[in-house]
């Protein structure tokens, strides 16, 4: 009976029915650099950790089928001297099977709700390359994706704000 009152709310249309399936996920490039060893450098040092992340999506040949990357760069710095720790830089993608999503919502479904599906599995490599690494396990903190998509909409419109002034 609900769904009947759902369907008289739109007016009589069922809304479309979103399908996603995660058909890959895979380290599409992956570097990790332990300055400290490098150096000789040992000894307790209070660890300064930097995150930039970066979101890129893109249509595949088949039909339906997306290619969504999130890229971190990760720095590592000692808060005293200020001397490199280590740098992560890693780049980790999923291919995405998406039906029922309307046009004009694709990009942000894109780059928000399927980097919420890969993160925790990104989350899990990170630890592990850092611990791997020689350092403490790095868990990474919830990334707010909305708000990365909000931000660079902004930075968007600020540069066309930016370009039709200048022209």
């Amino acid at each position: 009976m609900a769904e009947n009152g759902a369907a008289e709310a739109n007016g009589g249309q069922q809304a479309p029915q979103v399908k996603m399936n995660i058909l890959g996920q895979y380290v599409r490039d992956l570097s990790f650099e332990n300055v400290m060893a490098q150096k000789g450098g040992s000894g307790e040092v209070q660890p300064d950790v930097t995150v930039q992340v970066n979101l890129d999506a893109k249509k595949r040949s088949t039909e339906h089928q997306y290619e969504v990357v999130i890229k971190l760069n990760v720095s590592s710095k000692s808060k005293g001297s200020g001397d490199q720790l280590f740098l992560l830089e890693i780049e980790y993608a999923g291919i995405f099977h998406i039906e029922g999503v309307p046009e004009e919502q694709m990009h942000p479904f894109l780059l928000i709700e399927c980097p919420r599906m890969l993160f925790p599995f990104l989350r899990r490599i990170v630890s592990d390359i850092t611990r791997d690494g020689g350092y403490p396990p790095l868990n990474l903190d919830n990334i707010d994706f909305v708000q990365i998509y909000r931000n660079e909409l902004a930075r968007r419109q600020a540069e066309q704000a930016n370009q039709t002034a200048n022209a």
